[in-house]
């Protein structure tokens, strides 16, 4: 299948979650996961209405960008290290990845420097897996405190990436914990309103994900194939 016929088949899925859910298909946001696809392959999502690419590395931010119309919005949703965010904050319209204060404060000085506002989410390790990066679910709240003071950043919500299941519906209890958080921060107003957005799920899970209130998903195999 090509691009255009998988975005066209995720886009059929993303409705039927949205209509079992009684959720508006406006209100979530297909991030096309684009990490090592060539930038032809992303020219074709971006022909079918696809404006926001997801990167793991701050380098293919770099090459891609350039390539890309000027609309084209990428989302750097891999691991950063705190040596690489000056190339990649005037770049990417989110980082999904904040996952300590330390990489916060760091943004925050570059972000500064180049007296700019950068929009983040917090990387929340619901499962607590030793492989992944994240903040655990009972720390997110105090460092949210902090980084909420912070007058270059803006945390626009939560982040997670879900265990790597065959079923689905493994993860929809993590899915449930994150949006339960999430609502209990917009109920506490720490962030001063910006809380808006829920990233979880992705090709194997994105359904289950929309279900329990994601606001991005995150699509890479399922629009360019595997890698």
């Amino acid at each position: 299948m090509s691009v255009t016929e998988n975005i066209k088949n995720i886009h059929e899925r993303m409705a039927a979650a949205c209509a079992r859910s009684g959720r508006r298909m406006e209100d979530i946001t297909l991030v096309a996961v684009s990490k090592t696809k060539p930038v032809s392959m992303m020219q074709e999502a971006y022909e079918t209405g696809c404006l926001d690419f997801g990167e793991n590395k701050v380098q293919e931010i770099v090459n891609k960008k350039p390539q890309m119309p000027e609309d084209a919005r990428f989302h750097m949703i891999g691991h950063l290290q705190t040596n690489k965010v000056g190339q990649v904050i005037d770049k990417a319209v989110l980082i999904h990845s904040v996952d300590s204060l330390h990489l916060a404060e760091k943004i925050e000085k570059e972000a500064e420097k180049r007296e700019m506002i950068s929009d983040i989410l917090l990387e929340v390790n619901v499962a607590r897996e030793e492989s992944k990066y994240g903040m655990f679910l009972e720390d997110v709240t105090k460092n949210l405190e902090v980084i909420s003071r912070f007058p270059h950043i803006r945390v626009k919500g939560l982040m997670t990436i879900a265990p790597n299941v065959e079923n689905a519906e493994e993860n929809r209890k993590f899915f449930k914990e994150l949006y339960q958080l999430y609502v209990d921060i917009k109920s506490k107003n720490i962030d001063n309103g910006t809380m808006s957005m829920l990233s979880m799920g992705m090709t194997g899970d994105f359904e289950v994900a929309i279900e329990e209130g994601a606001t991005l998903i995150r699509v890479g195999t399922g629009i360019f194939g595997s890698r």
